[in-house]
């Protein structure tokens, strides 16, 4: 006998209620084990790869393992230091390259920066609280990732939990099969498939390609010459999981640095361009189709909303579970549409 509507609903509720309140107050216990999930997740297509190679899952686990700590080891070793120096030199040159901005339009426009007038006073303003509140942002993230515990949730715990996940995460699914209720097994198995699709396509796809803008940008940047060319690119790339804007708000980042740095060289400020066209081109027209896919089904605007809800009352582990939570609900309420318009409610008695 089917359980009621009512209990499913009571049930149901009660469960996402209690996920609510462990992100709630267990937020930075769960962090690293959400992140080690992550990186399993990311992780598990290479290694179901590499087992219809002939490995085995341990095999394929210990294979992803070195090449990743690999990996690290060349990104602490060359990347990492120059990020973080050239992301702290940055917020330092703010006010200095402000006062610059005020002087070139002084030059040009000057009846709009008279000594004292509204835009040079907020371009002065704008530069200082850049550098105090982005420096003391800079440092306290900084501060907080260099200590002691927090090295060692995140360095330690995050990898040995993603990689006793990726090991176990064929049984873990199907475990997890086994235990849903039978009624409703099959609707929810489509239902995990569909989220399945929306996350491989949305995670794994847009995070392949943040890395590949975000490596393609730093590179081409400091092959020109451009200062800060490795944080500018890298934020770029790092914020293009949402369409257009990494590059609008990169571009406009690197073009306003290049114009300070190579005024009157026309051809390096016109290669600082050239770069984010020829980047959003190539992005637009052949690795989002080839590594997303149009079937991802989550609105850039359903994304901004959820980041920024899940990460005002959650904090950072907010911002993880924000894109999966979007992802899930976007899929359940399409289902639960589907069912409306199969209703006598939207078709009527007929």
């Amino acid at each position: 006998m089917a359980l009621p509507i009512r209990a499913q609903v009571k049930y149901w509720g009660l469960a996402a209620a209690v996920f609510l309140i462990l992100l709630w107050f267990m937020g930075d216990v769960l962090l690293p084990f959400v992140l080690g999930a992550v990186v399993a997740y990311f992780l598990d297509p290479v290694a179901d790869k590499l087992e219809n190679l002939g490995l085995g899952r341990s095999a394929a686990t210990a294979t992803i393992t070195i090449s990743a700590l690999l990996i690290f080891v060349i990104m602490a070793l060359l990347v990492i230091p120059t990020l973080v120096s050239q992301a702290i030199n940055l917020f330092e040159i703010i006010p200095s390259l402000a006062k610059s901005l005020s002087e070139w339009m002084t030059d040009r426009f000057p009846s709009m920066l008279e000594e004292g007038s509204t835009l040079q006073t907020s371009i002065n303003y704008i530069g200082n609280e850049i550098q105090e509140r982005g420096g003391e942002l800079f440092q306290t993230v900084v501060s907080s990732a260099a200590s002691i515990i927090d090295l060692l949730m995140l360095f330690v715990i995050v990898p040995v939990v993603a990689i006793y996940l990726l090991l176990d995460w064929d049984r873990m699914i199907a475990h997890i099969d086994g235990l849903l209720p039978r009624e409703h097994a099959p609707v929810i198995r489509n239902l995990a498939n569909e989220i399945d699709q929306t996350l491989s396509s949305f995670i794994r796809g847009t995070g392949t390609v943040c890395l590949i803008l975000g490596t393609y940008y730093a590179i081409s940047l400091m092959l020109v010459g451009l200062q800060f060319g490795l944080v500018v690119g890298f934020a770029a790339g790092l914020i293009s999981f949402i369409p257009y804007l990494g590059a609008i708000l990169g571009g406009l980042l690197a073009v306003g640095l290049a114009l300070f740095q190579f005024w009157g060289d026309w051809v390096s400020i016109s290669l600082v361009v050239g770069i984010f066209v020829i980047g959003q081109t190539i992005e637009g027209n052949f690795i989002t189709p080839k590594l997303v896919g149009n079937s991802v089904g989550l609105h850039p605007v359903w994304i901004i909303m959820s980041l920024s809800v899940f990460g005002t009352l959650f904090g950072f582990l907010g911002l993880l579970v924000a894109v999966p939570v979007a992802a899930v609900l976007g899929v359940v309420i399409r289902f639960l549409k589907g069912k409306y318009k199969q209703s006598k409610l939207f078709n009527g008695n007929d």
